[in-house]
């Protein structure tokens, strides 16, 4: 035991893992409950492909919130930085399927999760931190967004993860989350959202994504587009990745699992831009294959989907 915390701690030290701010919840589909909550399943992708994660979040002290941190445990994710709400029950979100695929959430409100706190040891982590990533949801309470902005003042990298859940976002808000952001990620609805908000709707893609990059300051910023791949705008120009055929059981955690592959291979890879995108379009499609965000996969299935594609 003594030599695993030592190992960690070291690579707190290096700089070397990535921490994830938000909600740990439980998704309810009518067919029982799953993990769920974009940060955790971010946090556990990231971790799966070798990169060790700090979860920064907040469950109940009720068993929810007991099985949330064992799930984490058993994906090897730390939970030493995970709060315990005395008062607030874990979180949890009902999920429904539209008649096109797409989820529904109801996400019920005041749960865990919102009233995250700034922590000395919180600080510390995000100081050592190689990255924090962040989502909009996560801000829907004033309690855990002034903590999250409080904390971002320390953090070296921060990946914004856009991740829309109506009715918890504002413009306002959303652009008090990209002012602080090196990296920022968002869905193709998305960009079309806050197109509309800057009168740039009858632009193109890379317009689009351009004026977000220059007005908010941006080092990256990438778009996701389902089916039809990512693209990618950085100081190197505009990147592109075709997405990849696949039959789509859950889209849950795909946009989680691209965030994750993208950061492995660009960051710590030191993969090309467009081999970055692939990568992470391919993680996002493999994880899109199962039901739930949090499949075990491996390099065996990145390469199956390759070659499947190739043919």
């Amino acid at each position: 035991m003594y030599l695993l915390w030592f190992k960690f701690s070291k690579m707190f030290q290096k700089k070397q893992y990535i921490c994830s701010f938000g909600e740990v919840l439980w998704d309810i589909f009518p067919s029982g409950k799953l993990p769920g909550g974009a940060p955790m399943n971010f946090a556990i992708g990231i971790q799966n492909l070798g990169i060790p994660t700090v979860m920064l979040s907040r469950v109940g002290k009720d068993e929810l919130g007991v099985a949330l941190q064992d799930f984490l445990k058993s994906k090897n994710c730390t939970t030493d930085y995970i709060q315990v709400d005395a008062q607030c029950a874990t979180g949890i979100v009902q999920v429904t399927a539209t008649s096109t695929g797409e989820n529904q959430y109801e996400i019920v409100q005041n749960s865990a999760w919102d009233y995250m706190e700034v922590t000395p040891q919180a600080r510390k982590i995000v100081q050592n931190a190689f990255a924090i990533a962040y989502g909009t949801l996560s801000c829907r309470n004033e309690v855990s967004k002034n903590a999250l902005l409080n904390l971002l003042k320390d953090a070296p990298i921060k990946i914004f993860d856009v991740n829309f859940r109506p009715p918890f976002y504002t413009q306002t808000l959303v652009e008090a989350l990209m002012q602080p952001a090196d990296i920022v990620k968002m869905n193709d609805e998305e960009l079309h959202i806050m197109s509309n908000w800057y009168d740039m709707s009858k632009k193109t893609e890379q317009e689009q994504m351009r004026y977000l990059k220059n007005k908010f300051g941006l080092d990256k910023i990438v778009v996701t587009k389902g089916a039809n791949g990512a693209a990618l705008l950085d100081n190197t120009g505009y990147h592109t990745s075709k997405g990849f055929k696949v039959q789509v059981v859950d889209t849950v955690g795909s946009g989680d699992a691209f965030l994750a592959g993208f950061l492995k291979s660009f960051y710590f890879d030191h993969a090309t831009p467009q081999a970055a995108l692939r990568f992470a379009c391919a993680l996002g499609a493999l994880v899109a294959t199962h039901k739930g965000a949090n499949p075990i996969l491996n390099q065996s299935h990145i390469h199956q989907i390759f070659k499947q594609n190739e043919e």
